[in-house]
């Protein structure tokens, strides 16, 4: 095998379900001389739609650019990827995923040197919803990824809340764009008030807003520094805790059965803690962000005020709806 240069190489991540669009923008950014200005360029596509790219409008004819096309899930792999990016010496790799393959495929199969600069979704907004009832999980997948989804052919009757519900109900960072079918472009500047009073020293989380205040939490844990929180969870320990820690958290689905994950928040408290399956507690704490090695890095810290058993929440696994 040949010595394969390990200089980290820019990767743009375009996803999308087929005939979504992806094909058209990603022509039309490769066609911007701001944005094409002469690289060496792997462009990698996973699925083919009816629409074909057209090298003679790129500039330079294309002659920088080399398509690779990977339609079988066996040919993804890092030998092949890394081999593809090597004899095309390229210095940057656009991808077309398939919409109906898993991002974390992509992402386990890619050579370690491949670095991810940014991640967009493309969804049709007249098939969409029914995407969104009929594969929800991935869906989500993609939501959790890109930094912009970008609905087009919208229709004005169209109802931009429930689009936007769906995307805020995975992510609360993602930008996104509405392309109408008249040519106008929107930016969607809904306001997301948090169901929980953000500003109070003692934050109140009800049951039904955990899953909420946990992705808010992990995405922007500094505003919460020095806050007071209460809300109902289960505690869970295992040999490598140090003696004063604990987990405390509960159990998010995101989109389906199988995604249900016990999130949670390192919590530190000097007195025994009754660990068993089941057994509630009610938590009121002092969030301090620190380094924590259960973090591999800084976090919020639940330093424990008090501790007491609580009935179960009537959803025992947190939402997003």
């Amino acid at each position: 095998m040949p010595n394969f240069n390990q200089e980290p190489v820019p990767v743009f991540l375009f996803l999308g379900f087929l005939e979504a669009g992806k094909t058209k923008f990603i022509q039309e950014t490769l066609e911007d001389r701001r944005f094409n200005s002469g690289e060496k360029t792997l462009l990698l596509v996973f699925e083919e739609g009816v629409e074909e790219f057209d090298f003679s409008r790129f500039p330079y004819k294309g002659k920088n650019i080399a398509m690779r096309v990977i339609e079988d899930k066996e040919e993804m792999n890092v030998p092949n990827l890394a081999r593809m990016a090597y004899e095309t010496r390229a210095e940057r790799i656009v991808i077309e995923y398939n919409g109906m393959w898993q991002v974390s495929e992509l992402f386990n199969n890619m050579p370690d040197n491949w670095d991810v600069y940014q991640v967009m979704f493309f969804a049709d907004g007249s098939t969409f919803m029914n995407y969104n009832a009929n594969m929800r999980s991935l869906v989500v997948d993609k939501l959790n990824l890109c930094e912009l989804v970008v609905f087009n052919r919208f229709e004005k009757s169209f109802d931009v809340q429930e689009f936007h519900k769906i995307v805020r109900g995975v992510s609360r960072r993602t930008e996104i764009c509405y392309e109408y079918t008249d040519g106008q472009v929107a930016y969607d500047d809904i306001e997301d008030p948090l169901p929980f009073d953000i500003e109070s020293d003692h934050i109140i989380i009800e049951d039904e807003d955990y899953a909420l205040w946990y992705r808010d939490i992990m995405d922007e844990p500094e505003k919460y520094n020095g806050k007071i929180i209460t809300f109902k969870g289960l505690a869970a320990k295992n040999k490598k805790f140090p003696p004063d820690c604990f987990a405390f958290g509960r159990h998010i689905m995101t989109c389906c059965v199988d995604d249900i994950q016990y999130s949670w928040a390192v919590a530190v408290w000097d007195k025994p803690v009754e660990i068993k399956p089941k057994n509630w507690l009610k938590i009121t704490a002092k969030i301090i962000v620190q380094k924590h090695k259960l973090y591999k890095g800084a976090g919020p810290v639940l330093n424990v005020i008090s501790l007491e058993k609580t009935e179960a929440p009537k959803n025992e696994v947190a939402t997003f709806y």
